[in-house]
């Protein structure tokens, strides 16, 4: 990806995340969507996706915690799979070196996340400045 190439300028590495609001409030989301509360669903679906967001927001705060001790420092933004020019495909590798089997994610052959409201994404890291 060139986009994701030029994203990383000036990074010498780069930090893999990953984020799932996990399988049980997709089961309820789709229970409701099913039956009589669909505004439940809806809410409870716009919720996941923050949720699921947040907990990226909150990975990339304690690593630049830790970076910050090493004189380092994290990019403000990431990047996932299926943005610009960076396939879907690149979900595979993501989703290996994450080991997200370990937290009941799976990977579809379109290379979707299961359950769906499961994310991955690439940030890069500043080196000391000298």
């Amino acid at each position: 990806s060139r986009n994701l190439a030029r994203f990383l300028r000036g990074c010498r590495e780069a930090a893999l995340l990953g984020a799932t609001a996990g399988p049980a409030i997709m089961a309820a989301i789709a229970e409701d969507a099913a039956g009589q509360n669909v505004t439940r669903a809806v809410v409870m679906d716009a919720t996941a996706s923050e949720m699921t967001d947040a907990a990226l927001d909150w990975i990339m705060s304690y690593l630049r915690g830790l970076l910050r001790r090493e004189n380092r420092a994290l990019l403000d933004r990431r990047y996932s799979a299926g943005y610009g020019d960076f396939l879907l495909e690149n979900q595979r590798s993501l989703y290996r070196l994450l080991q997200l089997d370990r937290f009941g994610v799976t990977l579809t052959e379109s290379c979707l996340l299961v359950p769906e409201k499961s994310v991955t994404a690439v940030t890069g890291i500043l080196a000391a400045a000298s």
